[in-house]
């Protein structure tokens, strides 16, 4: 049985940890601050206390903006690392089936979705099939395999045998995971999955939405939307596995 994959991620939902985030910056923020000075070429007393009233606002505020960007970017970031980030849908596809995509309303329920998933997995795959599963993804053993496995321990549930084998492959082992990016660019590169789309002339699943946008379609209440968008992931990555094997599309 061939097994697609792709999942969606959310960055950290934990307080502690976005506090985390804005506290460290915020010391280096105080820092910069406390730095803003007139220039060193300014040495009569009026014009320093002029350049205080009207530029040095000017300056903090400036940095204050800047936090705020540099805040929201590295918190972002933790959506791509799965000690904090958060799976928000995951998609598969059996052989031709169509794709299937398991999430809900409530993202931050991330030990359901993982629940659910095993259970689909346990519905789906005999236990003779386990290590006859072949696990198909793009950038699916450096990336999704490594954070849902990541995210099965934080919540100390145990991944199916299926995921946890693909995730113990190497990238190269093909026949026991197929990483269409390790395939086509080698390990250690990197090829989109849109650009390995076009290249192959298979149709993008890239639209409104792509990775960067999934977190603002999840807080706009657009979660659906992002479940529609890895079910074409999902057959992109099909299409691309059959165009990658010789296989009629």
């Amino acid at each position: 049985m061939n097994l697609y994959l792709d999942i969606e991620t959310i960055p950290a939902q934990r307080l502690d940890v976005i506090a985390e985030i804005r506290d460290g910056l915020a010391t280096r923020l105080a820092i910069d601050i406390a730095n803003v000075k007139p220039p060193g070429n300014y040495k009569k007393q009026e014009t320093i206390d002029a350049w205080t009233a009207d530029e040095m606002p000017k300056a903090v505020r400036a940095l204050s903006a800047q936090f705020d960007i540099d805040a929201d970017a590295a918190y972002r970031k933790t959506g791509l690392d799965g000690a904090f980030g958060q799976v928000c849908v995951i998609g598969v596809a059996f052989d031709d089936e169509d794709p299937l995509t398991i999430w809900s309303p409530d993202y931050t329920d991330e030990a359901a979705l993982l629940e659910d998933f095993g259970c689909l997995l346990v519905d789906r795959v005999r236990p003779a099939d386990h290590f006859a599963t072949l696990v198909i993804g793009h950038n699916v053993s450096a990336f999704d395999l490594r954070f849902l496995v990541q995210r099965h321990i934080v919540n100390g549930y145990r991944p199916h045998a299926v995921i946890g084998k693909a995730a113990q492959a190497k990238p190269w082992e093909s026949d026991k995971v197929f990483d269409t990016m390790t395939q086509w660019a080698g390990v250690g590169s990197r090829i989109s999955l849109d650009k390995l789309c076009r290249a192959l002339s298979v149709p993008s699943p890239k639209g409104e939405i792509d990775g960067s946008k999934v977190w603002d379609f999840v807080k706009a209440g657009k979660i659906s939307e992002v479940a529609d968008y890895c079910a074409r992931d999902v057959e992109a990555t099909r299409a691309v596995y059959k165009r990658l094997t010789f296989q009629a599309a």
